[in-house]
């Protein structure tokens, strides 16, 4: 899931952290052993599955980007768990712990800031790293931008094409911008509110005609749909700085005859 940050603040590890480094987790025995995926809400605490609570509920462990944004989301469902931190910096040293407690017959829950792990977000490691040990994993659908973006957009659903989050640097993001123009399905992206506006300009430059959609902080009280030629959202923008979390859609090339707008 998009953050609001070109670069999230520095996780700073609580104390239940570093009581994991030193002592050994006990199976509860409450949930089968195995790694188990939740998806969380993308904006509003409401979106999220009775299956997902139940997981997060029993699970021995719950693995998160970070201690205290998801330990606000359990707090809001009266779930007391045992919070680790899993993210790009400590993952590598992360997944021997885990899969020693998977493998005495333990559970891990991972869940990321919003949506589902793994997607743009930590996690990815530690699911490969299961697969390869033969230990079970398990997927708990729930809320994804992507998907949330792409229903309501208004552009053609399948095939589609996600390409993560842009290019920090100007010329990447160009030419992966250059390619999704050229594209023959629905292209999503996540982007920056602090590099959107340059984005647009891009996408005006070298395809000024084509349908482009910027859907904005989803599901929650501020949530907006832009749609429009990518100049016209670009003098919107220009005119009315965006915020939050941004997911950028780009029509194919080639539409079909039914996209009017």
């Amino acid at each position: 899931m998009p953050s609001e940050q070109d670069l999230p603040p520095e996780h700073v590890e609580s104390e239940a952290d570093v009581r994991f480094e030193l002592e050994p987790v006990v199976s509860t025995g409450r949930l089968p052993p195995g790694l188990h995926l939740v998806a969380t809400p993308i904006g509003n605490m409401r979106d999220i599955t009775q299956r997902a609570l139940d997981t997060l509920k029993v699970a021995d462990l719950v693995a998160c980007e970070d201690t205290r944004h998801s330990g606000m989301l359990l707090k809001h469902h009266d779930i007391r768990a045992r919070l680790i931190s899993l993210n790009e910096h400590n993952e590598a040293q992360r997944i021997p712990q885990l899969l020693e407690h998977i493998r005495q017959g333990g559970s891990v829950a991972l869940i990321s800031d919003a949506g589902m792990p793994t997607v743009s977000d930590p996690g990815q490691r530690l699911v490969g790293a299961t697969v390869a040990a033969g230990l079970h994993v398990e997927s708990i659908p729930g809320p994804s931008a992507v998907l949330t973006a792409l229903a309501a957009s208004g552009l053609p659903t399948t095939p589609f094409y996600f390409g993560g989050f842009l290019p920090h640097k100007k010329g990447a993001r160009a030419t992966v911008l250059t390619a999704a123009t050229l594209r023959d399905c629905t292209s999503i992206f996540f982007e920056s509110p602090y590099r959107l506006v340059d984005t647009l300009a891009i996408l005006a430059e070298i395809a000024p005609q084509q349908r482009v959609v910027v859907a904005r902080e989803l599901t929650k009280k501020f949530e907006e749909f832009q749609r429009g030629t990518a100049g016209i959202l670009l003098s919107h923008y220009q005119s009315k700085t965006p915020k939050g979390e941004i997911t950028l859609l780009i029509a194919p090339v080639d539409p079909p005859k039914w996209l009017t707008w």
